[in-house]
């Protein structure tokens, strides 16, 4: 079942899924099982990849905009995550979408609150009172950690580690049709080897752990670059 949100009871009955897809380069992300390389020539496993999207913007061509001010949580492990359904989005068509990976600061500021920011979901450092904005884990014999594991928790939302990045979808000339007739749909493209890559590539060896300010900007400048939009 995908995760269901209302943008409120005055809008027209449209609704929208986005669908959230993963890969490593070209491959379909599998956890645990498959061998990848990033572009030093390492070799990783994954075994844990979510992160939070929130504060969804589409762009009408007809200068009408709309907000989602929800979060959720896009979690490998379930399925039905990655599979969101807007309802009530106002008809139209859309020309761009722009998000942000992370939880903005009014909600960073408001403690441990419910559903997709609930600290159930073990994306919440009480320690530090706020949430962490993507997580990505695995193994590579490069590491130097224990077990060859890496870790990368990304978080904080006040300088000097803002790691709050903004994500600008362009739907080009293909635009998005949302109306009462049918149901609209949007495949966003999830490439987890761009997060190890662009702009910096990412050494295991060098930088195996990431979870507090130190070079948490590198990787959240990386993720800026793993989504791309295709309409179904």
């Amino acid at each position: 079942m995908a995760v269901s949100f209302s943008g409120g009871p005055n809008v027209a009955d449209c609704r929208l899924r986005l669908s959230f897809q993963h890969f490593v380069g070209k491959e379909i992300l599998q956890l645990d099982s498959v061998v990848y390389k990033n572009d030093l020539g390492q070799t990783f496993t994954v075994s844990k990849f979510k992160y939070y999207i929130s504060n969804f913007h589409f762009k009408n061509q007809n200068g009408r905009d709309f907000y989602l001010p929800a979060s959720f949580l896009i979690n490998e492990e379930m399925k039905e995550s990655r599979e969101l359904l807007l309802n009530s989005i106002p008809e139209g068509a859309y020309t761009s979408i722009d998000f942000i990976v992370g939880v903005d600061s009014t909600h960073n500021c408001s403690g441990a609150q419910s559903g997709a920011l609930d600290p159930v979901n073990a994306m919440f450092w009480a320690w530090n009172t706020g949430y962490i904005f993507l997580k990505l884990e695995g193994r590579s014999l490069f590491s130097k950690s224990p077990g060859n594991f890496f870790e990368y928790h990304i978080g904080g939302y006040r300088s000097p580690a803002n790691n709050i990045r903004k994500i600008s979808l362009d739907l080009g000339s293909q635009k998005l049709f949302v109306g009462s007739q049918q149901q609209a749909a949007l495949e966003i493209k999830v490439d987890l080897l761009e997060m190890l890559k662009t702009p910096t590539s990412i050494d295991f060896e060098k930088i195996p752990v990431v979870n507090v300010a130190a070079n948490s900007g590198l990787i959240a400048d990386n993720y800026c670059d793993m989504f791309k939009v295709a309409v179904k």
